[in-house]
């Protein structure tokens, strides 16, 4: 029950790890590789996002710089 309170506690087993500069994906999110027909993320085989990390933007300076984890 702490660690959905607090986050104190929990673990996360990284399955991927994406770079991207799209700002706007956030915990909970879906991400897929490839092309899907499939309306529903699950069956399409997509992973939650579980973390993201932001990062400045340290060659162009015009957009930072994410990491988009998924878990298993």
């Amino acid at each position: 029950m702490s660690s959905k309170i607090s986050g104190v506690g929990a673990e996360l087993v990284a399955k991927n790890t994406f770079w991207t500069e799209f700002a706007d994906a956030s915990i909970g999110d879906y991400i897929l590789i490839g092309e899907s027909s499939n309306l529903n993320p699950i069956a399409a085989g997509a992973d939650e996002i579980k973390h993201t990390v932001r990062y400045a933007d340290t060659f162009e300076r015009t957009a930072d710089d994410y990491a988009l984890i998924t878990g298993v």
